[in-house]
Protein backbone atom coordinates (compact mmCIF):
# COMPACT_ATOMS: atom_id res chain seq x y z
CA UNK A 1 0.00 0.00 0.00
CA UNK A 2 1.15 3.56 -0.76
CA UNK A 3 -0.06 5.14 2.47
CA UNK A 4 -3.19 5.78 4.52
CA UNK A 5 -6.17 7.77 3.24
CA UNK A 6 -8.65 9.59 5.47
CA UNK A 7 -11.69 11.44 4.21
CA UNK A 8 -15.23 12.14 5.31
CA UNK A 9 -18.64 13.38 4.20
CA UNK A 10 -21.08 15.37 6.31
CA UNK A 11 -24.56 13.84 6.82
CA UNK A 12 -26.37 17.12 6.15
CA UNK A 13 -29.32 16.48 3.88
CA UNK A 14 -29.33 14.60 0.59
CA UNK A 15 -26.03 13.78 -1.08
CA UNK A 16 -25.51 16.14 -4.00
CA UNK A 17 -23.44 16.25 -7.15
CA UNK A 18 -20.51 17.87 -5.35
CA UNK A 19 -20.35 15.00 -2.83
CA UNK A 20 -20.49 12.37 -5.54
CA UNK A 21 -18.03 13.81 -8.04
CA UNK A 22 -15.75 15.46 -5.50
CA UNK A 23 -15.54 12.67 -2.94
CA UNK A 24 -17.37 9.36 -3.31
CA UNK A 25 -16.07 8.55 -6.81
CA UNK A 26 -12.51 9.10 -5.60
CA UNK A 27 -13.06 6.93 -2.52
CA UNK A 28 -13.74 3.90 -4.70
CA UNK A 29 -10.72 4.51 -6.94
CA UNK A 30 -8.31 4.88 -4.01
CA UNK A 31 -9.12 1.51 -2.43
CA UNK A 32 -6.70 -0.43 -4.61
CA UNK A 33 -3.49 1.36 -3.60
CA UNK A 34 -4.17 2.75 -0.12
CA UNK A 35 -5.43 1.75 3.32
CA UNK A 36 -8.63 3.79 3.42
CA UNK A 37 -10.58 5.24 6.35
CA UNK A 38 -13.88 6.84 5.35
CA UNK A 39 -15.91 8.72 7.90
CA UNK A 40 -19.43 10.10 8.24
CA UNK A 41 -18.50 13.34 10.02
CA UNK A 42 -21.54 14.04 12.17
CA UNK A 43 -19.58 16.20 14.64
CA UNK A 44 -18.89 18.59 11.78
CA UNK A 45 -22.56 18.51 10.81
CA UNK A 46 -23.70 19.88 14.19
CA UNK A 47 -21.63 23.06 13.82
CA UNK A 48 -24.95 24.25 12.40
CA UNK A 49 -28.30 23.15 13.83
CA UNK A 50 -29.48 19.67 12.87
CA UNK A 51 -32.82 18.05 13.55
CA UNK A 52 -32.10 15.25 16.09
CA UNK A 53 -34.77 13.11 14.42
CA UNK A 54 -33.24 13.47 10.96
CA UNK A 55 -29.51 13.25 11.72
CA UNK A 56 -29.39 9.48 12.47
CA UNK A 57 -31.22 8.77 9.22
CA UNK A 58 -28.82 11.01 7.28
CA UNK A 59 -25.82 9.22 8.83
CA UNK A 60 -27.14 5.85 7.68
CA UNK A 61 -27.93 7.16 4.21
CA UNK A 62 -24.41 8.51 3.67
CA UNK A 63 -23.00 5.19 4.86
CA UNK A 64 -25.28 3.33 2.46
CA UNK A 65 -24.10 5.63 -0.34
CA UNK A 66 -20.46 4.77 0.39
CA UNK A 67 -21.21 1.09 0.06
CA UNK A 68 -23.53 1.47 -2.94
CA UNK A 69 -20.81 3.43 -4.78
CA UNK A 70 -18.37 0.57 -4.33
CA UNK A 71 -16.47 1.19 -1.07
CA UNK A 72 -15.65 -2.22 0.43
CA UNK A 73 -16.19 -2.12 4.22
CA UNK A 74 -14.63 -5.58 4.59
CA UNK A 75 -11.28 -4.26 3.41
CA UNK A 76 -11.43 -0.64 4.57
CA UNK A 77 -12.95 1.35 7.40
CA UNK A 78 -16.37 3.04 7.16
CA UNK A 79 -17.53 4.58 10.43
CA UNK A 80 -19.37 7.31 12.31
CA UNK A 81 -17.13 10.09 13.68
CA UNK A 82 -18.95 10.71 16.96
CA UNK A 83 -18.49 7.07 18.03
CA UNK A 84 -14.72 7.59 18.39
CA UNK A 85 -13.94 9.85 21.35
CA UNK A 86 -10.36 10.44 20.22
CA UNK A 87 -11.57 12.82 17.50
CA UNK A 88 -12.97 15.28 20.06
CA UNK A 89 -10.06 14.76 22.49
CA UNK A 90 -7.42 15.50 19.88
CA UNK A 91 -9.45 18.45 18.55
CA UNK A 92 -9.20 20.11 21.99
CA UNK A 93 -5.43 19.62 22.03
CA UNK A 94 -5.25 21.12 18.55
CA UNK A 95 -7.37 24.06 19.69
CA UNK A 96 -4.56 24.75 22.13
CA UNK A 97 -1.86 24.31 19.47
CA UNK A 98 -3.49 26.32 16.64
CA UNK A 99 -3.13 30.09 16.62
CA UNK A 100 -6.07 32.50 16.48
CA UNK A 101 -4.59 34.22 13.45
CA UNK A 102 -4.57 30.94 11.54
CA UNK A 103 -8.29 30.40 12.10
CA UNK A 104 -9.08 34.04 11.28
CA UNK A 105 -7.72 33.46 7.80
CA UNK A 106 -10.05 30.54 7.01
CA UNK A 107 -12.30 31.69 4.18
CA UNK A 108 -14.95 28.98 4.60
CA UNK A 109 -15.98 30.32 8.02
CA UNK A 110 -16.50 33.76 6.49
CA UNK A 111 -18.61 32.25 3.71
CA UNK A 112 -20.75 30.06 5.96
CA UNK A 113 -21.23 32.61 8.73
CA UNK A 114 -21.96 35.42 6.28
CA UNK A 115 -23.00 38.80 7.64
CA UNK A 116 -24.42 37.25 10.82
CA UNK A 117 -20.98 36.17 12.01
CA UNK A 118 -21.56 37.14 15.65
CA UNK A 119 -24.29 34.50 15.92
CA UNK A 120 -22.26 31.68 14.36
CA UNK A 121 -21.29 28.80 16.63
CA UNK A 122 -17.82 28.46 18.10
CA UNK A 123 -17.84 24.97 16.61
CA UNK A 124 -18.14 26.41 13.11
CA UNK A 125 -15.17 28.69 13.80
CA UNK A 126 -13.04 25.87 15.26
CA UNK A 127 -14.12 23.38 12.55
CA UNK A 128 -10.60 23.24 10.97
CA UNK A 129 -9.03 22.05 14.24
CA UNK A 130 -11.50 19.16 14.38
CA UNK A 131 -10.76 18.37 10.73
CA UNK A 132 -7.05 18.24 11.60
CA UNK A 133 -7.86 15.85 14.45
CA UNK A 134 -9.94 13.63 12.15
CA UNK A 135 -6.98 13.22 9.84
CA UNK A 136 -4.12 13.02 12.31
CA UNK A 137 -5.77 10.75 14.86
CA UNK A 138 -5.08 7.96 12.34
CA UNK A 139 -1.80 9.47 11.13
CA UNK A 140 -3.20 9.61 7.61
CA UNK A 141 -0.65 10.39 4.92
CA UNK A 142 -3.03 11.51 2.16
CA UNK A 143 -6.38 13.29 2.09
CA UNK A 144 -8.57 13.58 -1.03
CA UNK A 145 -9.98 17.10 -0.93
CA UNK A 146 -11.69 19.58 -3.21
CA UNK A 147 -10.13 22.94 -3.87
CA UNK A 148 -12.43 24.57 -1.28
CA UNK A 149 -10.97 22.33 1.48
CA UNK A 150 -7.32 22.70 0.53
CA UNK A 151 -6.88 25.64 2.93
CA UNK A 152 -8.13 23.53 5.84
CA UNK A 153 -5.71 20.74 4.98
CA UNK A 154 -2.85 23.23 4.89
CA UNK A 155 -3.89 24.27 8.40
CA UNK A 156 -3.82 20.61 9.45
CA UNK A 157 -0.22 20.43 8.26
CA UNK A 158 0.63 23.63 10.16
CA UNK A 159 -0.90 22.23 13.36
CA UNK A 160 0.96 18.93 12.98
CA UNK A 161 4.24 20.73 12.35
CA UNK A 162 3.80 23.04 15.34
CA UNK A 163 2.93 20.11 17.62
CA UNK A 164 6.02 18.24 16.42
CA UNK A 165 8.20 21.31 16.97
CA UNK A 166 6.74 22.33 20.33
CA UNK A 167 7.11 18.87 21.84
CA UNK A 168 10.11 17.62 19.88
CA UNK A 169 12.16 16.75 22.96
CA UNK A 170 9.32 14.87 24.62
CA UNK A 171 8.39 13.12 21.37
CA UNK A 172 11.94 11.82 21.01
CA UNK A 173 12.13 10.86 24.69
CA UNK A 174 9.01 8.71 24.33
CA UNK A 175 10.46 6.86 21.35
CA UNK A 176 8.39 8.45 18.57
CA UNK A 177 11.37 9.66 16.55
CA UNK A 178 11.56 13.12 15.02
CA UNK A 179 7.82 13.64 14.57
CA UNK A 180 4.67 12.41 16.23
CA UNK A 181 2.28 13.38 13.44
CA UNK A 182 2.95 13.11 9.69
CA UNK A 183 2.24 16.07 7.40
CA UNK A 184 -0.68 14.82 5.28
CA UNK A 185 -0.57 15.48 1.55
CA UNK A 186 -3.61 16.71 -0.41
CA UNK A 187 -4.97 14.68 -3.30
CA UNK A 188 -6.92 17.02 -5.60
CA UNK A 189 -7.97 14.74 -8.41
CA UNK A 190 -11.08 13.47 -10.11
CA UNK A 191 -13.78 14.75 -12.45
CA UNK A 192 -14.80 17.74 -10.27
CA UNK A 193 -12.43 19.42 -7.82
CA UNK A 194 -14.93 22.20 -7.13
CA UNK A 195 -18.64 21.99 -8.03
CA UNK A 196 -20.36 25.37 -7.91
CA UNK A 197 -23.88 25.86 -6.63
CA UNK A 198 -26.65 26.24 -9.21
CA UNK A 199 -28.34 28.74 -6.89
CA UNK A 200 -25.34 31.03 -6.70
CA UNK A 201 -22.31 30.40 -8.91
CA UNK A 202 -20.04 32.25 -6.46
CA UNK A 203 -20.42 29.43 -3.91
CA UNK A 204 -19.26 25.86 -4.08
CA UNK A 205 -21.86 23.21 -3.31
CA UNK A 206 -20.07 22.38 -0.05
CA UNK A 207 -20.24 25.87 1.46
CA UNK A 208 -22.92 28.12 2.87
CA UNK A 209 -25.28 27.93 -0.09
CA UNK A 210 -26.36 24.45 0.99
CA UNK A 211 -26.93 21.22 -0.92
CA UNK A 212 -27.72 21.34 -4.62
CA UNK A 213 -28.57 18.84 -7.36
CA UNK A 214 -29.62 16.08 -4.93
CA UNK A 215 -28.94 12.53 -6.04
CA UNK A 216 -31.98 10.29 -6.30
CA UNK A 217 -32.98 9.12 -2.86
CA UNK A 218 -33.46 5.35 -3.00
CA UNK A 219 -34.89 4.39 0.36
CA UNK A 220 -36.93 1.18 0.27
CA UNK A 221 -39.42 0.24 2.92
CA UNK A 222 -38.38 -0.16 6.55
CA UNK A 223 -35.87 -2.94 7.16
CA UNK A 224 -37.60 -6.06 8.49
CA UNK A 225 -34.55 -6.93 10.57
CA UNK A 226 -34.25 -3.71 12.54
CA UNK A 227 -36.73 -0.89 13.29
CA UNK A 228 -33.93 1.71 13.04
CA UNK A 229 -32.52 0.64 9.67
CA UNK A 230 -33.87 2.75 6.75
CA UNK A 231 -33.41 0.05 4.11
CA UNK A 232 -35.02 -3.19 3.06
CA UNK A 233 -34.13 -6.31 5.04
CA UNK A 234 -32.57 -8.30 2.23
CA UNK A 235 -29.07 -9.16 1.02
CA UNK A 236 -28.60 -5.59 -0.22
CA UNK A 237 -29.18 -4.03 3.18
CA UNK A 238 -26.03 -1.94 3.89
CA UNK A 239 -26.21 -2.82 7.57
CA UNK A 240 -25.05 -6.32 6.69
CA UNK A 241 -21.71 -5.00 5.46
CA UNK A 242 -21.41 -1.82 7.53
CA UNK A 243 -18.74 -3.15 9.87
CA UNK A 244 -15.20 -3.47 8.54
CA UNK A 245 -15.04 -6.92 10.08
CA UNK A 246 -18.07 -8.04 8.07
CA UNK A 247 -20.38 -8.33 11.09
CA UNK A 248 -24.06 -8.38 10.19
CA UNK A 249 -25.53 -7.13 13.47
CA UNK A 250 -28.02 -4.24 13.35
CA UNK A 251 -27.86 -3.70 17.09
CA UNK A 252 -25.39 -0.81 17.22
CA UNK A 253 -26.18 1.42 14.25
CA UNK A 254 -24.30 3.65 13.71
CA UNK A 255 -21.47 1.19 14.28
CA UNK A 256 -18.72 2.34 16.65
CA UNK A 257 -15.13 2.16 15.46
CA UNK A 258 -13.24 0.17 18.06
CA UNK A 259 -9.66 -1.03 18.26
CA UNK A 260 -10.90 -4.57 17.63
CA UNK A 261 -12.73 -3.52 14.46
CA UNK A 262 -9.69 -1.68 13.13
CA UNK A 263 -7.57 -4.73 13.85
CA UNK A 264 -9.99 -6.80 11.80
CA UNK A 265 -9.46 -4.56 8.78
CA UNK A 266 -5.79 -3.52 9.06
CA UNK A 267 -4.28 -6.15 11.34
CA UNK A 268 -3.85 -6.40 15.10
CA UNK A 269 -1.75 -3.70 16.69
CA UNK A 270 -2.17 -1.14 13.91
CA UNK A 271 -3.62 1.54 16.18
CA UNK A 272 -2.69 0.28 19.64
CA UNK A 273 -1.31 3.75 20.45
CA UNK A 274 -4.82 5.23 20.39
CA UNK A 275 -5.37 4.56 24.09
CA UNK A 276 -2.45 6.65 25.37
CA UNK A 277 -1.43 9.24 22.79
CA UNK A 278 -0.64 12.09 22.71
CA UNK A 279 -0.93 12.68 26.44
CA UNK A 280 2.30 10.80 27.10
CA UNK A 281 4.05 13.48 25.03
CA UNK A 282 2.28 16.38 26.75
CA UNK A 283 2.92 15.24 30.32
Amino acid sequence: MNGRIFSGVQPTGNLHLGNYLGAVVKFVELQTNYDCIYCVVDLHAITTWQDPKELPRAIREVTAAFIAAGVDPKQHIVFNQSQVAEHAELAWIFNCVARLGWLNRMTQFKEKAGKDRENASVGLYAYPALMAADILVYRATHVPVGEDQKQHLELSRDIAQKFNNDFAESIAAHGHGEEFFPLPEPMITGPATRVMSLRDGTYSSGTGCGPMVPLKNRRPSTCTTSPICPTAGDDHCPCRTFSPTGLSSHASLPVALSTAMIAGAFGAGTFTWLSSWPFDVLT
